[in-house]
């Protein structure tokens, strides 16, 4: 089941810019002190219809530290099955947090899907980072571009990306082949990225199509979720990019 009032609240300049375009901001409270600077989002909020406030500080709004002196409430964002997040790609290109914790990184993650054409992101409804206002802001509005899918289990999830005919490469440090230059990259694929430190889970690991590796000096024992994230998915760009 998918949570309830995903991007509800949005904060940050990109983040809310993204939403008031996406057409989803109700009301946008802007710093009286960023007015000036932000007056294009003003202008651009109030033409969609949303309510503007300007205030002392938002600050007691906000739910990060750094809410870049705008915040909004906003309509949330509808979530979509598997299913259709296939049907969409074209050929399918999906990002799978297999449980990430960090907000930060999951906001991060979803920025580069969209930079490198993804289209969709499947995450857990349970026991994972929630898509609040941190990961927007983190994501600065990549999520009003992806499909979002949420499922109660990612192992149970792989196993019907299979029967959707979507390839499913897991990213592990120990996986048995290099992920740069893997042909399979040009069909359907799912990139599957493992949580901070734990990495996959045994289930996860043991139903993915492939785990593949990122080859890296032995000086660093591992790299950040995101960072790996970035790396397969524009692998994945361009590995297409060659075979177009």
């Amino acid at each position: 089941m998918a949570p309830t009032g995903i991007g509800a609240e949005v904060e940050g300049v990109h983040a809310v810019r993204a939403a008031i375009v996406a057409g989803r901001a109700t009301r946008v409270t802007v710093e009286a002190s960023r007015r000036s600077a932000l007056g294009d989002l003003v202008a651009a909020a109030r033409s969609s219809g949303a309510k503007v406030s300007i205030v002392p500080d938002v600050g007691d709004l906000a739910a990060t530290s750094a809410p870049q002196g705008v915040v909004a409430t906003c309509r949330p964002i509808e979530a979509v099955s598997l299913k259709v997040a296939v049907e969409r790609g074209s050929p399918a290109t999906l990002v799978v947090m297999d449980h990430l914790e960090d907000a930060r990184n999951v906001g991060a993650v979803a920025r580069t899907a969209v930079a490198a054409g993804f289209s969709g992101i499947v995450m857990s409804s349970r026991r994972a980072a929630p898509l609040g206002p941190a990961a927007f802001k983190a994501a600065a509005g990549a999520f009003e571009n992806l499909d979002l899918v949420f499922v109660s289990s990612i192992a149970n999830a792989v196993e019907e990306l299979r029967r959707l005919r979507v390839w499913s490469v897991g990213l592990d440090a120990d996986g048995d082949q290099t992920l740069f230059g893997l042909s399979l990259l040009t069909e359907p694929v799912a990139i599957v990225i493992g949580a901070e430190g734990t990495g996959l889970s045994r289930l996860v690991a043991e139903r993915v199509d492939t785990v593949v590796s990122i080859p890296i000096s032995e000086k660093v024992e591992s790299l950040n979720a995101s960072v790996a994230a970035a790396l397969a998915l524009f692998e994945v760009k361009r590995v297409r990019s060659l075979d177009s």
